[in-house]
């Protein structure tokens, strides 16, 4: 007696492969702190857009809150380390630093991080090019997605840190990345103890990144008395990256 195998439609068996691939495949983690941002680089430097994108009263309740940004009209800095708010601004050719919510931003990036995993800088990281590579090796190692944007996390000495705080000209509609860093107040803070807030991306150049680079980084220095925007650094020894924790 002969045996009849019954036909498989082709494209019941193209289902049932598909699900058995998925069905083999482990679930893909994700870091747990998606990152979001209002306004964009590109609508300030372009069409001189500097009106307010986010109400940071609206954030003060966020849990484990970590973002950075530039205030309305370009009138100051926004730093925000674990639900610390520190806005900076220039009164006076002094730069003043106030722990408060009542500010708009013209661009805010942020994430909330619940937990950071720790790793040691190595001493032969010391430019902010060498650090921006470590950052992405260690960010793979950590099995973040090499496109995801992330927030980032850096602990202990800097030889040197220059920072700026902005005070765009009011009716200056000529902006460039070099009048924005000289317009306000600037320095370095030498040989000594920060933090900084990073965000990370290969793809949110002229967003939240300038063109050359995928960080955009603010530092708090140790007194918590000055914030601003990164513009170099220079590691010093015993310096801590934090990434993301896997969920």
């Amino acid at each position: 007696m002969r045996t009849v195998i019954p036909s498989v439609n082709p494209i019941v068996y193209l289902y049932l492969l598909a699900f058995l691939f998925v069905r083999c495949q482990s679930p893909v983690k994700e870091h747990n702190a998606s990152v979001k941002f209002s306004g964009a680089l590109k609508n300030i430097m372009m069409k001189g857009d500097l009106s307010a994108k986010a109400d940071l009263h609206d954030y003060a309740q966020t849990p484990h809150l970590y973002g950075l940004g530039a205030v309305e009209d370009l009138k100051g800095e926004i730093t925000i380390i674990n639900g610390a708010f520190y806005i900076s601004s220039v009164v006076d050719s002094s730069v003043m630093l106030s722990q408060t919510t009542d500010a708009n931003a013209a661009l805010f990036v942020y994430s909330s991080v619940k937990r950071w995993k720790t790793v040691s800088v190595p001493q032969t990281v010391t430019t902010s090019e060498q650090l921006e590579t470590f950052i992405a090796e260690q960010a793979e190692l950590a099995n973040i997605h090499p496109d995801t944007a992330f927030p980032f996390m850096l602990e202990g000495a800097v030889n040197e840190a220059k920072w700026h705080v902005i005070d765009w000209p009011e009716g200056d509609t000529h902006h460039t990345h070099e009048k924005h860093k000289k317009s306000g107040l600037s320095g370095i803070l030498s040989n000594t103890v920060v933090k900084i807030i990073g965000f990370y991306s290969r793809h949110h150049h002229a967003i939240f990144t300038h063109h050359s680079t995928n960080m955009h980084m603010h530092v708090v220095n140790k007194g918590k008395t000055l914030a601003g925007h990164l513009d170099r650094i220079v590691l010093g020894k015993n310096m801590l990256l934090k990434l993301p924790v896997l969920e």
